[in-house]
């Protein structure tokens, strides 16, 4: 297979790729692509059993969704600190390596965890140090993961491969709580740890599967370089690339602190563990149908995007105003589908903007302001929770971001200059070279 690294692209491709239909499927093509799904599949199944666990302990542990909001954004914060270097390394070293180093990390502090709840020496204090441990690990992880994805297909089939990549993770997110929640009901959450420290073998073996001699190699790194800003200076000036992101960032404050706000509801709702597994379980559901419908769309833009978010908020309000527990979970199964379409159309809209040279650095960018968006809010969300009641939480989760939408959409559409007629082109004096310097074409984007 011709591998995507290996081709020319453009320098400044628009981020509105189109794929044919047929070939929605084809990244599965892809012998080392199968490898990193199965292994993706079982890591987030496993993650998503630690999460639910994670945040039950410690609401049951400090009777806070306060503290659960904390935990949430000390697993968030780091990728402020270490998203630009993550996408830096995913730019210059071997990502396989990379992949198979934090795997191990990961499941090394998830078995720590297991140890500390089956022992009875588990604290809150404990669980957080974790969390941030975990965060750290994923700051590196997740950059290289998706820029790892465009290694193992062709660049055709990019938009196939992101959403098949999403769909790993929504069905990973439907096992899990499941599971979760049962094993937190039959023996306690310290199984649940277990259980996610032993599935992160199969990864391990799964990356050390993938034939190396199909990925394409990293240009070495240079001595002095200076991951933070190197990566910063020349994405922040393409439209196409910030718009998305900053439209990511402002959805992820809030929505990414869903699982606060569900654990909140089922305190208020006195479903137990199981009821709150199960609202979590919808939610995956409906991202899980979001993931299947993307990986059959074949265009992406601005103009998308914002009907999407537009779609996200109105659900987030939609959930907020439902009375009984089978309307919430109605409404959740839409902001599970509509939050999935949403990022994964931006995930692809920044991928094929980037291009190969810094696409690493362009997913540090993006992760960072994910990430660090998510950790902002994690904190807030739990508060708005915790002194408002989870209804209110779940209202300003659609208004805040929709205001944020709404000014985004202004900067791009009122901002778009007009045409310049063929006549007054072409009476403009030709030593000017206005019309076609680099310069005047950045302003116009």
């Amino acid at each position: 297979m011709t591998r995507a690294a290996e081709r020319p692209e453009p320098p400044n491709p628009r981020p509105t790729p189109s794929i044919p239909r047929r070939a929605r499927l084809a990244a599965l093509r892809s012998r080392n692509f199968r490898l990193l799904l199965l292994g993706q599949t079982v890591a987030t199944t496993g993650m998503w059993v630690q999460r639910i666990a994670q945040d039950w302990l410690v609401l049951s542990l400090t009777g806070d969704a306060t503290a659960v909001g904390v935990t949430t954004a000390l697993q968030l914060a780091p990728m402020l600190v270490f998203g630009l270097a993550g996408g830096w390394i995913a730019d210059h070293y071997p990502k396989r390596r990379v992949l198979q180093a934090t795997q191990a990390a990961t499941g090394a502090l998830a078995a720590t965890l297991a140890v500390l709840t089956l022992t009875g020496h588990v604290t809150a204090w404990h669980i957080q140090l974790l969390a941030a441990g975990l965060g750290i690990i994923a700051a590196i992880d997740q950059p290289v993961r998706l820029a790892f994805v465009t290694d193992l297909v062709e660049r055709d089939h990019l938009y196939s491969a992101i959403s098949l990549n999403s769909s790993t993770y929504q069905l990973g997110a439907l096992a899990g709580p499941a599971v979760s929640g049962a094993l937190i009901s039959a023996v306690g959450p310290g199984w649940a740890f277990a259980l996610n420290a032993v599935s992160y073998a199969v990864p391990l073996i799964a990356f050390a599967c993938i034939d190396p001699d199909r990925l394409p190699q990293p240009r070495p790194a240079a001595p002095a370089a200076a991951p933070a800003p190197g990566g910063m200076r020349g994405l922040v000036r393409r439209p196409e690339i910030w718009r998305p992101i900053a439209l990511a960032g402002a959805f992820s404050m809030f929505t990414s602190s869903l699982p606060v706000t569900l654990s909140s509801y089922a305190r208020t709702l006195d479903i137990g563990p199981s009821g709150y597994a199960m609202l979590t379980f919808v939610v995956a559901l409906g991202a899980m149908l979001g993931a299947l419908i993307a990986a059959g769309r074949t265009r992406t833009s601005m103009r998308g995007l914002a009907w999407t978010g537009s779609a996200v908020a109105a659900m987030y309000l939609l959930a907020a105003a439902m009375p009984a527990p089978w309307s919430l979970a109605c409404a959740l199964a839409g902001i599970g589908m509509t939050t999935t379409l949403l990022f994964t159309a931006v995930n692809a809209t920044v991928q094929v903007a980037a291009g190969t040279e810094v696409r690493g650095r362009a997913m540090g960018v993006y992760l960072l302001v994910f990430f660090g968006c998510g950790a902002l809010g994690g904190p807030l969300v739990g508060a708005i929770n915790q002194h408002l009641g989870p209804r209110i939480g779940l209202a300003l989760a659609g208004a805040v971001p929709a205001a944020a939408l709404l000014l985004l959409s202004l900067a791009h559409f009122v901002r778009r200059p007009a045409a310049v007629p063929p006549s007054d082109a072409s009476r403009r004096p030709s030593g000017t070279g206005q019309a076609s310097t680099p310069h005047t074409r950045s302003r116009l984007h």
